[in-house]
């Protein structure tokens, strides 16, 4: 997509396909090395070849649109849909939600830090993002997802969620959405929680108070009481953790398997970490905010077209399950990539036995196997290794 009509009519070397097919690979590099590799792979060369400067990609993306990326992920997901359909849990689409703060800006010889958030809705199951979005740092968790809500399907999603979303104005607008959730309450925000947490029963029926005037009105919800049930699950570790749902079939939904349920949300912590890490998401190859969009959405698709490609015609080992390396199936894709959403022959063919070699390298899932994470005051950002922009 074009932001002005006057952008790409021109007959350039640095075409709109080809802009969006190099952003779409996961630029990680510099951007002169990203597109003299993109420009030897499109002429058939092992080596390296300058036809662009970085001066004409900063010209040529002030015409690209963010919301290309946007609409190409929204497609993705689409297509991708026989491939997701089979992972439900008793017949209900699984997704995460959660957000991550991100380092992206600073001013020189000021203190590098978190300028912006970004949310995301993940699907567990099939590995990928659903729906994405950057936010202001100083934003609200709550009103990031309520913002998202759209994008879920009512009677149709389950959605999962930490201790980060829990409020009566979020259970309300959830439950009218007649959209299902199971979430993490342990942190004693209702007085009905605390109480359950003290009785030591298994799972209990409650009745929420009805959400604020105030709420009611600025989120459009009706000021009615709201039914959830609470569950107590017990960790490996033995510590106790109480969660809320919505599922009130205890028939149907059993207590004993949303343990296993909830931890399936941490795959969206994993996401994250892999974008930041090995898509270096906060490694802005821009200086204004236009930059930062692109190369959000624009890293978002590169993940979920490297989770497609790599369960494609995946041979499934039925002794023991497992699941592709991201990281070894990000690196062997990104040359091929950018030249494949082209469409250049020799790519394709070359894509073939690449896929091959990833299907290969499969990283074993071992059950009740657990890292516990160790403490420390700050995340390892290698913040001295990125981009300043």
């Amino acid at each position: 997509m074009r932001r002005f009509p006057t952008a790409f009519t021109r007959n350039r070397t640095l075409t709109l396909p080809r802009m969006a097919a190099l952003m779409m690979s996961g630029m990680c590099a510099s951007v002169q090395a990203e597109l003299d590799q993109l420009f030897g792979t499109l002429g058939g060369q092992s080596q390296r070849v300058r036809a662009v400067s970085v001066q004409a990609f900063s010209k040529a993306r002030r015409g690209l649109s963010a919301e290309l990326f946007d609409l190409a992920c929204a497609r993705l997901i689409a297509l991708a849909k026989p491939h997701i359909d089979p992972m439900q849990w008793n017949g209900l689409r699984l997704v995460a939600a959660d957000g991550t703060r991100l380092r992206v800006s600073t001013r020189c010889g000021r203190e590098l830090r978190a300028d912006h958030y970004a949310f995301a809705l993940f699907l567990p199951g099939p590995e990928l993002t659903l729906h994405a979005a950057l936010h202001p740092a100083d934003g609200a968790e709550r009103q990031m997802l309520f913002e998202a809500l759209d994008v879920l399907q009512p009677n149709a999603d389950l959605l999962l969620l930490d201790r980060g979303f829990i409020s009566n104005m979020m259970v309300a607008a959830l439950a009218q959405r007649e959209i299902a959730f199971c979430m993490r309450v342990d942190a004693r925000n209702w007085n009905c929680v605390t109480a359950f947490a003290r009785s030591g029963e298994a799972e209990r029926v409650v009745t929420l108070e009805a959400p604020s005037e105030r709420d009611a009105r600025d989120y459009e919800l009706a000021r009615t009481p709201t039914t959830v049930r609470l569950i107590r699950d017990v960790t490996p570790s033995g510590r106790v953790r109480v969660l809320m749902t919505s599922l009130l079939d205890a028939g149907r939904y059993p207590a004993a398997s949303f343990g296993a349920l909830y931890h399936q949300r941490w795959r969206i912590e994993e996401a994250f970490k892999r974008l930041k890490h090995r898509l270096r998401l906060e490694a802005v190859t821009g200086l204004d905010y236009l930059a930062l969009q692109q190369d959000f959405g624009a890293k978002i698709l590169a993940d979920n077209l490297c989770t497609l490609l790599s369960e494609l015609d995946a041979p499934h080992d039925g002794q023991c399950a497992s699941r592709p390396n991201r990281v070894y199936a990000l690196g062997a894709l990104k040359p091929l990539l950018g030249p494949c959403l082209l469409r250049i022959r020799h790519c394709l063919e070359n894509l073939i036995p690449v896929l091959a070699v990833i299907h290969q390298t499969r990283c074993r899932i071992q059950p009740s196997r657990s890292y516990p994470r160790p403490p420390r005051k700050a995340k390892p950002h290698c913040h001295l290794a990125y981009k300043l922009a």
